[in-house]
């Protein structure tokens, strides 16, 4: 398994240093892990301090809460590793006064015991120190006690709530109370898709079929509760919304803060659909969401997977996750609009449908519907050209194109400037990436120069061609030679004017510019990309056909084809 790091035995070090390096206002203690605020003012005025740690590997966890408004500091252990009695105690005298210390510590039975020593030796020594426990692990319910439940996502809200309580000045009973109130009232439960590497170890901990997930896992890398079915996300949010508001024994009327947490490889487009359905789960329970946070805040290494945290709100405590802070892993306010805003997106369309439907009508729908057949049967040929050269959506992307022009009504095809305004609408709407607006400019531009005609001539068609190749290369920048559709489109449009101009009959023009399209086409497989895509593949491109190019080839044949047998 790759991973950016040095030595493993030196990771949690180089972890804690670059966080030193980055983060103004935050010290090291010179042999211990631990990360501190740093505080030169006189030890007799310093407020309760709020400490927090354990094993690494749970980043932006603890250290990336370090900071006025949170922690004081944070004791980092091995990878999913417990620090030691000895670095708890150096991190509470180096950062707590008189006024004392509170620690707030995962259910974990190597946390509980080094930093429950910790507290007993600092206490004394003359640092009145308290411990809070945090167990919110809902999906352990049915296999321990409450309070051998683990200490999950959960524990970071209750970092901020100790952290504000503490920087109000309170003292240290107030503090520890309000964040046990915390602790005991906040709720988790996660899912994982697959397990995490730890670096020592190199390989993932356990494995998953393509199919299968885990559900009410820890954040060590263990296994969950329940290997299930993969499910939709919708399905997993509600599974887990549900059994903390059950074992919570929360409903409808109650103020809640939600926290959606990523274990680590989850992208922010997933968390963002899991906290989209959390937010909706709750407000069909009758639950008042007023804070909802979503991110990475409690981490399982590279482990892929979601929890939810749902945490019972007074104002008291609401305030305490709206005070400001300067650690930089809490980053959001968690403010959620009270609905859903949706309003109606503008008309773009201007298709031009009004006209009566003019003599070429049926024959441009023929032509249309050709094309649309024509890219469905190459989809394959499209999509293996693509991935050779590019990321293989082209084919796909054809296919989208043809099921939106042949859904387009009859009126579409009244005259030839509607077709073309309406197909550019369409392809627009339904290609994404770059070939949708490609070809939406030209078809465009065409409509500019077909306009008022009900009937369009060879010539007409020709200059309406010409002026949409020119559309596409000022779009895109690119000529002929550079591996793109204009080596299948400009050729095309050269001859197709040419033969217009000598003389030829219009069917026979349109005949060698798709024979030029073609041949356009082949040579792109001799050409080395400088645009688009595959211009990051260089040489490695060679011997393939641009998909592009072969795309414009395939509908102007399939045109041809039509109008032949017509």
């Amino acid at each position: 398994m790759k991973k950016l790091i040095n030595d493993p035995r030196h990771l949690v070090r180089e972890v804690l240093e670059g966080l030193a390096d980055t983060s103004p206002g935050l010290a090291l203690l010179d042999t211990e892990n631990v990360l501190i605020r740093w505080d030169d003012g006189p030890v007799a005025e310093r407020p309760v301090a709020v400490l927090s740690g354990g094993g690494s590997g749970h980043e932006p966890g603890h250290a990336g809460y370090v900071g006025a408004g949170m922690l004081s500091a944070a004791i980092a252990g091995d990878v999913f590793t417990s620090p030691s009695v000895d670095a708890v105690l150096a991190a509470i005298k180096a950062v707590a006064g008189p006024r004392g210390a509170v620690l707030i510590v995962k259910n974990y039975t190597g946390d509980r015991l080094n930093f429950g020593l910790a507290a007993e030796m600092a206490s004394a020594q003359g640092i009145p120190t308290e411990i809070v426990v945090v167990a919110d692990d809902v999906a352990l319910r049915d296999i321990v006690a409450p309070e051998r439940r683990r200490g999950i996502a959960g524990t970071v809200l209750v970092h901020k709530i100790a952290g504000s309580a503490a920087a109000r000045g309170l003292p240290l009973a107030e503090v520890t109370a309000l964040a046990r109130k915390a602790a005991d009232s906040v709720g988790t439960m996660g899912v994982a898709l697959g397990a995490c590497t730890v670096p020592s170890v190199g390989a993932p901990g356990f494995t998953l079929e393509a199919d299968e997930i885990e559900i009410g896992l820890g954040i060590h890398g263990e296994k969950g509760v329940e290997r299930a079915p993969l499910q939709p996300a919708d399905a997993l949010v509600d599974r887990l919304i549900d059994t903390i508001l059950e074992d919570r024994k929360l409903g409808a009327g109650q103020r809640v803060a939600i926290l959606v947490n990523g274990l680590g490889s989850t992208p922010p487009i997933e968390l963002t659909v899991v906290a989209r359905r959390a937010l909706a789960r709750a407000r069909e329970f009758g639950l008042l969401v007023e804070r909802l946070y979503c991110g990475v805040y409690l981490s399982a290494l590279d482990m892929p997977g979601c929890s939810i945290s749902i945490l019972p709100l007074t104002d008291t405590l609401l305030a305490a996750l709206d005070a400001p802070t300067e650690a930089r892993g809490w980053n959001s306010d968690g403010r959620v609009a009270p609905e859903r805003h949706v309003v109606a997106a503008p008309q773009t369309a201007g298709t031009g449908m009004d006209h009566p439907p003019g003599p070429q009508a049926d024959a441009i729908r023929a032509a249309v519907e050709a094309v649309a057949t024509a890219l469905i049967a190459h989809e394959p040929t499209l999509a293996d050209l693509d991935s050779r050269a590019g990321d293989g959506d082209l084919g796909a992307s054809m296919v989208r194109g043809a099921e939106a022009i042949r859904a387009l009504p009859d009126q579409a095809f009244n005259t030839p400037a509607s077709a073309c305004a309406a197909i550019a609408d369409a392809l627009r709407r339904a290609i994404a990436g770059s070939s949708g607006p490609f070809y939406a400019v030209g078809l465009v531009r065409a409509a500019g120069v077909l306009q008022d005609k009900a009937a369009a001539s060879g010539q007409d068609w020709s200059d309406a061609f010409t002026a949409a190749v020119e559309a596409v290369e000022q779009l895109g920048g690119a000529r002929v030679g550079n591996r793109t559709m204009v080596d299948a489109l400009r050729p095309a449009a050269e001859i197709w004017a040419q033969k217009l101009a000598g003389g030829a009959e219009p069917s026979a023009a349109f005949e060698a510019a798709v024979t030029a399209a073609s041949d356009g086409a082949e040579a792109t497989a001799a050409m080395k990309p400088s645009l688009g895509r595959s211009a990051y593949l260089g040489d490695r491109a060679l011997g393939v056909r641009d998909g592009g190019a072969v795309a414009v080839s395939l509908w102007l044949k399939a045109i041809s084809d039509q109008l032949s047998a017509s």
